[in-house]
């Protein structure tokens, strides 16, 4: 009883803040509302007996993904009136997409239902029942799916790098970080060893 009433909390508040997500017009908000998301998510998870992959929507997803989405935003201190415009040129688009993909869940839905238990489990990789998912996980990303493991990290390095440079400006009257220089400085011309005598005071 208490698994069926966290679960059914648990997928209503992922339902309202992914809507919320989506059709927030503030940013940031809409950030916030992503993390929310994300959090229960994990909880779902938790549910299922996936605590790893629970742990990682909370630390990947939210620890790392969902905060840089939100530093990039307050960084790039984005025109809200200006995206609004936006918003109200695509809408069209954006709904045709959402009809799109709500009739691929809703045919793939009605379509599992038909087969009955479809045991995706089975379907994903054929791996014994008694092996646990943390192991049969790892089996599956580093064997079978080793290439597109790879392509996802490869992705979030590019989102970091782009985040990186969109964030970055040149300001003027500021001194930067000379590497090459500090590199090349001799331990001579850094330090000076000095022979203090007692009582008396430092000379600068």
């Amino acid at each position: 009883m208490i698994q069926a009433i966290a679960f059914y909390l648990f997928a209503t508040v992922v339902i309202v803040a992914g809507a919320l997500t989506v059709s927030s017009r503030n940013p940031v908000n809409a950030v916030m509302w992503l993390i929310l998301a994300f959090f229960n998510a994990a909880g779902l998870m938790v549910l299922c007996g996936a605590e790893f992959i629970a742990m990682l929507l909370v630390i990947v997803y939210v620890g790392a993904v969902a905060v840089l989405f939100l530093f990039v935003v307050m960084m790039l201190d984005i025109d809200v009136a200006e995206m609004r415009a936006g918003f109200a040129r695509y809408w069209p688009l954006g709904l045709g997409l959402a009809l799109i993909l709500a009739a691929e869940l809703v045919i793939y839905g009605v379509g599992a239902v038909s087969i009955g238990n479809a045991q995706l489990a089975h379907r994903v990789g054929a791996i014994p029942a008694a092996t646990p998912n943390i192991e049969a996980l790892g089996d599956l990303l580093y064997t079978r799916y080793l290439f597109v493991f790879e392509g996802a990290g490869l992705v979030l390095l590019v989102a970091m790098i782009g985040a990186i440079v969109l964030t970055h400006r040149e300001r003027k009257g500021t001194r930067y970080q000379n590497v090459s220089r500090q590199v090349a400085r001799r331990p001579q011309d850094a330090t000076r060893n000095v022979d203090q005598p007692v009582g008396v005071g430092l000379e600068l």
